[in-house]
């Protein structure tokens, strides 16, 4: 039976069956009556998914459920001969049923992208050198060898050189991070400069990578699919519907009046009315560039009462660039500063320095060429440009290199403010510091603005250092923020707010953001700029990373609930008008599936008018 109604289900099936009950429908308004009837083949087609449906839920799940009132008409209705009247029910539902489907469907690519980022080998030190190993095969406590371009295959502590480490696949923070002895790693980072010994400590499923593809995983099986508005009503509307036939059939000894009430109880219009205005809705979405991916999404947003912004890429622009250039000689400009510094820096494959040599050619500065360039990963470099001997780097590299570092609180205020510093020596004195930082998108604060008067509140979770995180939550208007999080404590901040009785929306772009976006009731992520796994794992993607189309979002979603709140208002109240007039013998069952018809047809026109309403600017 079930193959049976899996071949009878679909878009081509329902439409052939639209297309027999049109014939039925022109055969009886020319009066031709002879031969088999077409709605027949309606019924067949559309009906049978309908009967195995109710079947299969009444003895299976003990549920009882719409299909099986709408097969309750359709057998009384083919009883007294009223064969279009059967096959009218069964076309109308078939086609909710495709509806809902269609705007329920999620996609579910994003845990194979995720486990296609993991590590799959790892170089590990024997006795007899190096020798490349599946990681499956590596125990906590080998030695391996990280290089530079390599994955780190499993978590670990550093027991020998230094480096860089992209860390953002887990915090999501835009810069590498410099690591040196002691320092912790984890699985899944990119080693982005020296060569570096670890001593594994959490390997196989106990890393922190695995963990992050069990939560992306858990969080999607997690997820239930919205249960149909109409099932809902089923245990109410069967027995009130057999009641009311039931009795009408006993006062009068009309069956027909008893099988139209049945047919106009049908919910087709109450059907259809959540997934039209639903699909209404995601339409005029798409025009503006959001992407939802379900129904439940959009119906969920209006509820949402906080909202969880991670920073780098999501609130701000997600890359570095230089936001103050401090002369501390008399000697130098800032020009002449920016101009040594970007062209030593032209030769690193150091972000931050592509960032300063990208600056300086912005402003037209002339860079004279490096040359004699060397690099001390997580320190700084060297180069020199001209007769000048130039040293870019931290503290640390200063002191190594016997540079003199006179007491300056603008260091302080920069570390203060989360930025990132780079002390640019000339000839043996320090004679600037240059100062860089991820800059806010335009907007932030009008988003934030307009989800506070909303009634909804604004936290920030992020993977970056705490006083970063802090400076810019105070820029953007945040009230509460939480930093240094790894994907777990992220997660772990979405389970507390909902315990706490918040309906929760997590707005991100990253990989390490996409169980904190699985787990939140409506995950919303940074299209354009964010990752494939961090738009897979959401509910809502804004593919032009427009921050003022989350406010728009929550504006839309109240629209569309209040639609289909009026929708199923109004498919009750023709029915109920149904209803009285098949008690009065007005309408027959053929007539009664009309106006059924109709009333349905209006809830879509309804629907559909919604696709061209502007919600993009608050009203005022």
């Amino acid at each position: 039976m079930k193959k049976l109604a899996d071949i009878f289900s679909g878009v081509k099936m329902t439409a052939l069956g639209g297309v027999f009950l049109a014939l039925s429908f022109a055969n009886m308004l020319s009066g031709n009556r002879t031969g088999i009837d077409f709605a027949w083949a309606s019924v067949v087609i559309c009906g049978f998914p309908l009967l195995y449906k109710a079947l299969s839920k009444l003895f299976l799940k003990r549920k009882i459920s719409t299909p099986l009132l709408v097969s309750t008409a359709m057998a009384a209705a083919l009883y007294i001969g009223e064969v279009f009247a059967a096959g009218e029910v069964a076309f109308i539902m078939a086609v909710g049923e495709i509806l809902e489907k269609k705007t329920i469907a999620r996609a579910r690519r994003g845990i194979k992208n995720l486990i296609s980022l993991a590590p799959t080998r790892g170089r590990i030190i024997m006795e007899s050198g190096e020798n490349i190993v599946p990681v499956c095969e590596i125990k906590s406590g080998d030695i391996l060898r990280v290089l530079p371009g390599e994955s780190i295959p499993v978590d670990g502590k550093i027991i020998s050189g230094s480096t860089s480490i992209d860390q953002s696949i887990m915090t999501g923070e835009s810069l590498p991070v410099d690591k040196g002895l002691g320092d912790e790693v984890f699985c899944g980072t990119i080693n982005r400069f020296g060569s570096i010994d670890i001593r594994a400590s959490k390997v196989g499923k106990d890393s922190s990578f695995e963990k992050l593809i069990r939560m992306v995983k858990s969080a999607e099986e997690n997820k239930s699919p919205t249960e149909r508005i109409a099932d809902k009503w089923a245990s109410i509307l069967i027995p009130v519907a057999l009641a009311v036939a039931i009795i009408a059939y006993a006062a009068t000894g009309d069956i027909s009046r008893a099988v139209t009430i049945l047919v106009v109880f049908c919910p087709c219009s109450l059907v259809l009315a959540t997934p039209t205005s639903i699909m209404a809705a995601i339409g005029q979405a798409a025009k503006y560039g959001v992407i939802i991916k379900s129904g439940a999404a959009l119906e969920k947003m209006g509820a949402v009462d906080c909202f969880a912004f991670d920073k780098t890429g999501t609130l701000t622009i997600g890359k570095p660039s230089v936001s103050d250039i401090v002369p501390l000689s008399e000697k130098y400009s800032e020009d002449s500063i920016l101009s040594f510094a970007a062209s030593a820096e032209s030769l690193s494959e150091h972000p931050l320095g592509k960032s300063i040599s990208e600056y300086a050619r912005n402003k037209g500065l002339n860079l004279p060429r490096a040359e004699n360039f060397s690099m001390a990963p997580g320190r700084g470099i060297k180069a020199k440009v001209g007769n000048e001997q130039i040293i870019c780097g931290n503290s640390d590299f200063m002191r190594e290199n016997s540079i003199d570092l006179p007491e300056s609180p603008i260091m302080e205020k920069f570390s203060m403010e989360g930025k990132a510093t780079i002390m640019v020596a000339i000839s043996g004195k320090l004679a600037g510091i240059i100062a860089l930082s991820d800059s806010m998108k335009a907007d932030v604060e009008n988003a934030i603005r307009e989800l506070k008067e909303a009634g909804a509140q604004a936290i920030l979770l992020t993977g970056d250092n705490k006083r970063s995180a802090e400076f810019f939550a105070q820029k953007a208007r945040i009230d509460k923020t939480f930093a240094e999080l790894l994907p777990a404590q992220k997660v772990q901040k979405i389970e507390d707010l909902r315990k706490n009785g918040f309906v929760v929306s997590m707005v991100g772009d990253g990989v390490n953001d996409a169980p904190a976006l699985k787990t939140a009731d409506v995950g919303v992520a940074m299209g354009s700029m964010g990752s494939d796994i961090a738009v897979e794992a959401s509910d809502i993607a804004i593919m032009g990373d427009d921050i003022a189309k989350v406010p728009y979002l929550k504006r839309l979603s109240n629209a569309a609930v209040r639609l289909i709140k009026f929708n199923i208002s109004l498919s009750m109240t023709i029915n109920f008008i149904a209803i009285i007039l098949s008690l009065y013998a007005v309408l027959t069952p053929v007539s009664g599936a009309l106006v059924h018809n109709a009333g349905s047809l209006l809830v879509v026109i309804n629907a559909a008018l919604l696709y061209d309403r502007n919600y993009m600017k608050q009203k005022s």
